[in-house]
């Protein structure tokens, strides 16, 4: 018998990401919930100008990431698309 893993909410994540958004907003970017996988994985993706920004990596591993596993439930790991 297979044990059923408890998914992250997904409004939950994205009132996350609105606390961050002005943030990344203010530099001309922003962030983007793609969606939520059967493992738990929560997939984002950069918009505007953090798509192609040399500190996207920093700010995602160190900010993003560590923000949405720490204030959401369930979440396994996030990935950063693109």
């Amino acid at each position: 018998m297979s044990e059923e893993r408890l998914l992250p909410d997904e409004k939950a994540i994205e009132a996350c990401l609105d606390n961050i958004r002005p943030y990344i907003q203010h530099d001309g970017g922003d962030v983007e919930l793609l969606g939520v996988d059967e493992n738990a994985v929560v997939y984002v993706a950069f918009r505007g100008a953090c798509a192609g920004c040399m500190m996207a990596a920093a700010d995602f591993s160190e900010g993003i990431k560590l923000m949405l596993m720490e204030e959401v439930a369930n979440i396994s790991d996030v990935m950063l698309v693109g």
